[in-house]
Formats: C-alpha cells, sequence, structure tokens
C-alpha cells in the first residue's frame, strides 16, 4: 500500500512539473541530437589558420588498403585482365585457407563448394546458368577482372572483399578449376 502511495505521488509531481511554459525553452536531453554541428559547404574545416582535410594530392593512391584498378570494365577491359593480370600474393596454404572460407560465404551459393556451378540458389532455380568452373577459359586476371566488376548475372564483389581478399579467392578459384578436370 505505501509503495502504491508513492507511485501516485511520483505521478503527481511528474504531471505538475510537466505543465510549465511552453515558450521557454527547456532541458534538452540529447542536444546534438537537435541541434547540428556546422561544417564547411566544401568539407574543409580549420583548426587555427592550418587547414585540415585537405584533397589528396592528383595522381596519388590511398595507403589506406585501397588499391588502384585501373582496368575498364568492358569487354576490352576483360581480355586485358585475363592476359595480363597476374595474381601478387604468394601461393600459401594460409592464403588458400582464408580463400576457401571467403569462397564459402560469397561464391559457393551460386557456384557450387567443388565450383561445378550447382550451388543451393542453382538448386532453387533461383538462377540458372552458373558456369562451371572447368567449362570456362578463365585465368587469374579474368577472375579477378569478375570480382571486380561482375559479369552477367554475378554483380560485382568488390565493396564486400578487399584487394588481398580478392586475390585469396583467385587461389582458391583456380584450385577448384585445376581439380575439376
Amino acid at each position: 500500500m505505501k509503495s502504491l502511495k508513492i507511485f501516485i505521488a511520483l505521478v503527481a509531481v511528474a504531471s505538475l512539473s510537466s505543465c510549465n511554459n511552453k515558450r521557454k525553452p527547456q532541458v534538452q536531453y540529447m542536444p546534438d541530437m537537435y541541434v547540428s554541428v556546422p561544417y564547411d559547404a566544401n568539407g574543409v574545416r580549420s583548426a587555427g589558420d592550418v587547414p585540415v582535410n585537405r584533397l589528396p594530392v592528383a595522381g596519388t593512391v590511398s595507403r589506406n588498403g585501397v588499391v588502384a584498378y585501373d582496368i575498364l570494365d568492358t569487354n576490352e577491359g576483360y581480355e586485358k585482365a585475363k592476359a595480363e593480370l597476374k595474381n601478387p600474393l604468394a601461393n600459401t596454404e594460409a592464403n588458400l585457407e582464408k580463400g576457401k572460407e571467403l569462397y564459402g560465404i560469397y561464391c559457393a551459393s551460386c557456384h557450387g563448394k567443388k565450383g561445378a556451378g550447382d550451388g543451393e540458389l542453382v538448386k532453387r532455380d533461383k538462377f540458372n546458368g552458373i558456369p562451371n568452373y572447368k567449362d570456362r577459359d578463365i585465368t587469374e586476371g579474368s577472375i579477378y577482372h569478375v570480382i571486380m566488376y561482375g559479369k552477367n548475372l554475378m554483380g560485382s564483389h568488390a565493396s564486400q572483399l578487399n584487394y588481398k581478399e580478392r586475390w585469396q579467392v583467385v587461389q582458391y578459384v583456380e584450385k577448384l578449376k585445376s581439380e575439376l578436370k
């Protein structure tokens, strides 16, 4: 009974305190949710007289793990990648294991666990015409190019896999292709 009286008293106090002058600014629980931080229109803020967040020098490449890929998404670009692009990673057991793991996540649902084009989505008739690796004239460069840009039904996986991971998947796909013959 005593707790009920305390509860009623708290409700009454809360009700009375909420009935104040609505024209006067109230206390804000999270002020940065109501008032945004202003930024310059060009995205550059300055600390004193020293500008920060400047644009990089033209022609440079970011060093935060992003590697430029300058082969175009065209048939000529595909042929160029197929002929010229080589895997820079050493063919190690660690790279193959990581490639197998990533292949299982991103590729096996369509291409199948062994690369035979019989993945779960193909079995369920979600996609038809997924190629078997043994039937394709592919190289490490063409595999990388298709991961970057996609081809036919396959979309690009460049946003899901970083530079090193793409090449690890390429190594694993080449291993699967050699086992299918």
